[in-house]
């Protein structure tokens, strides 16, 4: 059981998925994760016990086969697994974002609909091409177009990044409606192998989250056009794929902390047995960074609360209020957790700082200073800054 602060709890499916998501953390992924980061591979072992486990379709409605779970299961999923290993709960993670985006926006398409009992049937892994060469970073505008002939399309992008590309079964990549369309005017569309081929034009050699091994790709593909989400992609991202990743990930973050204070407290604990009667002086240190952690949680759960009360309410989640909450849940998150696993290495001292040792968090900071590159909050703080501009709070 966790021992950091609840979360908004999760459903009756949910807690048996939760069951689930701790074994595969427990007994696979977790063992899994130093080999994982040191060599900077994809944790193979990890999503192949999720897959079986039947967990990548764990946000599929159950009428398509699936565990039909909340956007508040997925946070507590995502929170569990990154308690374990954060590569593997990030892979996790970036898949549900895609799923959920097909889910919500691609079920009125009998393609879709029976892709989804595909991704069930064979426990598809979805990754996300929404970055590019030429566009610095503005995941709403594309130079890459579909191509339509007929019912059929191609498609070539510059992928600055695609998340473990060398390891998926599909992509959901970002392109302009056509090759005479703006810019921003974008599709979110399908694409499969054996329709897929990926050219790696990358490596993957960082300070943190070394298995998503998230090379950069020229990605080209062909298909037929009903693999076209039939929404707006500009819909798609203010709905469900800007405010679900920044759950998901707040989330998995949240892990990675709540993972390093339990070996702080593991390390105070066994200080403690060594003086009995006595409270050590990292006792209190550990009071005020578990303060800390609660507050972390009690952010992301206030998030996935807003987000599933309005979830039905078009208006109130394409709302600037919404895009706001959202943007600071994962500012805040991401700038959150550093401190909290700060704490911890200054707790555990010498032992937290070494590789070898039990109440090691080298590798918790590490893949927690990803959080505020992916996106980088300079971004987006420039744009809740534009919309503060114009935003009127009721």
């Amino acid at each position: 059981m966790t021992s950091g602060p609840a979360i908004a709890g999760p459903s009756d499916v949910g807690r048996a998925l939760a069951e689930r998501v701790r074994r595969v953390g427990a007994e696979v992924a977790g063992p899994a994760a130093d080999s994982v980061d040191r060599d900077a591979r994809f944790p193979r072992e990890g999503i192949d016990a999720l897959r079986a486990a039947g967990l990548l379709a764990a946000y599929v409605p159950p009428e398509y086969g699936g565990s039909g779970c909340t956007v508040s299961d997925l946070s507590v999923l995502c929170r569990t697994l990154g308690e374990f290993c954060a590569s593997t709960a990030m892979v996790f993670a970036m898949h549900q974002i895609q799923v959920a985006c097909i889910v919500r926006h691609g079920a009125t398409s009998p393609f879709f609909r029976d892709y989804l009992q595909d991704l069930v049937r064979d426990g598809r892994l979805i990754a996300s091409a929404t970055t590019e060469a030429g566009v610095g970073g503005d995941l709403r505008s594309s130079v890459c177009a579909v191509e339509t002939d007929g019912d059929q399309f191609r498609l070539e992008k510059n992928a600055t990044v695609i998340s473990y590309g060398e390891h998926v079964d599909d992509v959901l990549a970002t392109a302009r409606r056509g090759p005479d369309a703006s810019p921003n005017d974008q599709v979110l569309v399908l694409v499969r192998r054996p329709g897929l081929d990926l050219k790696p034009n990358g490596t993957w050699d960082t300070l943190g989250m070394r298995g998503t091994c998230s090379l950069g790709f020229l990605l080209t593909a062909t298909g037929r056009v009903d693999q076209i989400i039939p929404v707006p992609f500009s819909d798609i991202s203010n709905l469900t794929m800007l405010p679900v990743s920044h759950i998901v990930w707040s989330s998995l973050w949240l892990g990675i902390a709540t993972d390093a204070v339990n070996r702080a407290r593991s390390y105070v604990r066994l200080s403690a047995r060594k003086t009995p009667g006595t409270v050590p002086p990292a006792a209190v240190r550990l009071a005020e960074v578990y303060v800390a952690l609660g507050e972390i949680a009690a952010t992301v759960e206030s998030a996935v609360r807003d987000y599933e009360a309005n979830l039905d309410d078009a208006d109130a989640m394409a709302s600037l209020g919404m895009a706001i909450r959202m943007n600071n849940l994962k500012v805040s998150v991401s700038r959150g957790v550093l401190d909290v696993i700060a704490g911890a290495l200054s707790i555990c001292g010498i032992l937290g700082y070494k590789n070898d040792s039990p109440f090691s968090v080298g590798r918790h900071l590490r893949d927690a200073h990803s959080a505020s590159l992916m996106v980088h909050n300079d971004r987006i703080l420039a744009h809740t800054a534009a919309l503060l501009c114009v935003y009127k709070d009721a």
